[in-house]
């Protein structure tokens, strides 16, 4: 097992800055990678020049959400607005291509039971990764706890893994967040294992307050060098909310890359 890297998400991280700035600011810290949720104020011409500038790889963004004040959170699981998701999806993979970014999250949404959610959410994906193929992009789900996202349409990891083998897409993959995945049902390692080659990103945070993550119930250094122990060498994404300022909260950084 070599030496542990590290992605921050600058949803969360360096949010004092302009998202050039901020990955100015992570190389600087000493991150290996940057990854954002909503870039789309800036030209993606400006967020490509940071990144070629420092050298880091952006390694997802995600769809854009919707209208926050009316609650909404996605749009890809909401019948009726196939358009505006197909729309979202669009937007998300040509800002990917723009700056070299990997994979494009694509957020569910709170379909508030409305009928044919599952159908509508399986047609967009299968939309987003048949156009996301040819540019080399992956296509991520991620399964988020109902505390935080109450009527969320993905809260669990057996429905992502359904949905990724039904899909059979070899560029669908899940995000699969410590955070959420520990309140939505723990036994991390296990999960890990057993949904190992469906991932295509690990994001941790500490639990239950989502801050920093050398503090909470779960051991997150002992249990991200266990996902490296099985195999896993891709950077893992720093989404937590510092409880100051980024940089005094970065501690944990130096100590955790050798495992």
């Amino acid at each position: 097992m070599g030496r542990l890297r590290f992605s921050a998400n600058l949803g969360f991280l360096f949010t004092e800055h302009h998202l050039p700035d901020a990955i100015r600011a992570a190389k600087a810290a000493g991150f290996d990678a940057v990854e954002c949720h909503f870039p789309y104020d800036l030209p993606a011409a400006e967020v490509a020049a940071a990144l070629a500038g420092t050298g880091l790889p952006m390694l997802s963004l995600n769809t854009a959400p919707g209208d926050r004040a009316k609650g909404e959170f996605g749009l890809a699981a909401l019948p009726g607005r196939e358009a505006e998701a197909r729309a979202a999806i669009g937007q998300a993979l040509d800002y990917a291509a723009a700056t070299g970014t990997g994979a494009v999250h694509v957020l569910a949404g709170v379909p508030h039971g409305a009928a044919g959610a599952e159908e509508s959410f399986r047609a967009n994906l299968a939309f987003a990764c048949d156009r996301a193929a040819p540019r080399g992009i992956d296509i991520l789900i991620e399964p988020l706890n109902p505390r935080d996202v109450p009527g969320y349409h993905l809260s669990g990891l057996d429905h992502a893994l359904d949905i990724v083998a039904a899909l059979g897409r070899d560029n669908l993959k899940i995000m699969f967040d410590c955070y959420h995945m520990q309140i939505t049902g723990g036994d991390l390692l296990t999960q890990f294992r057993a949904a190992y080659d469906a991932i295509g990103h690990v994001q941790f945070a500490g639990v239950p307050d989502r801050a920093e993550p050398d503090r909470g119930e779960v051991d997150l250094r002992w249990l991200l060098s266990a996902f490296a122990a099985e195999g896993w060498s891709h950077p893992f994404g720093a989404e937590y909310r510092p409880r100051a300022e980024t940089s005094a909260s970065l501690g944990w950084l130096s100590d955790w890359r050798t495992g």
